[in-house]
């Protein structure tokens, strides 16, 4: 966790429930809790309490202050749901980014290159190769779906010309989003396979 300042750090705040819930498992807290000056929020009195950990607003599932959302949870694994369940019958699902990479077209080998859509879970080493219209929600932070734990990103792919150029091409797109990014190992989340899709 980042060092706050003092000034920057609003300590001894609580909650009963209701309006926070844990960044990691999407729990409901109740508690002492502090806010940083960025807009993020942590269990605990201040940055010193023991065992702090990151919570997130859970106002994404509520349609009014008036009437609560009761969340009914499968396992939160990324194999096992692809949906929170909101228990009402009026808001859509709340959806979780799932493995659907897009597959380039027969246009896209004519122009040589095309875009792989990927996000990763901000609290997790772990990459998700998603289709188009999942990275512009997340993008957009569309309220259908759960942004808040993604970070979404793109890499422009070479699919076609001289097999030891597209290879070097692609790790070295690779190897500059991870840097630039934050990625780490995402080349080998890739397998490092670097004429994937090549022709």
């Amino acid at each position: 966790m980042p060092y706050y300042p003092k000034s920057q750090v609003k300590t001894n705040l609580y909650t009963n429930g209701g309006e926070l819930i844990y960044a990691l498992n999407l729990e409901p807290y109740a508690g002492y809790y502090y806010q940083t000056s960025d807009g993020k929020y942590f269990s605990g009195k201040s940055p010193s309490s023991p065992a702090s950990q990151e919570l997130i607003l859970d106002n994404l599932f509520k349609s009014s202050p008036q009437s609560p959302i009761a969340l009914s949870y499968v396992n939160y694994t990324q194999d096992s749901i692809d949906y929170i369940n909101v228990a009402n019958p009026d808001l859509s699902p709340i959806q979780i980014p799932t493995y659907n990479p897009v597959l380039p077209t027969q246009q896209d080998y004519q122009i040589g290159t095309f875009r792989r859509y990927f996000c990763k879970k901000t609290n997790e080493l772990i990459y998700i190769e998603i289709d188009q219209n999942t990275f512009d929600k997340l993008s957009s932070k569309n309220t259908q779906i759960l942004w808040q734990l993604y970070f979404p990103f793109n890499l422009l792919w070479t699919l076609t010309g001289d097999k030891q150029q597209v290879a070097k091409t692609n790790r070295n797109i690779t190897l500059l989003a991870q840097q630039q990014l934050n990625l780490p190992k995402l080349n080998l989340y890739l397998k490092e396979d670097y004429l994937k899709y090549y022709q």
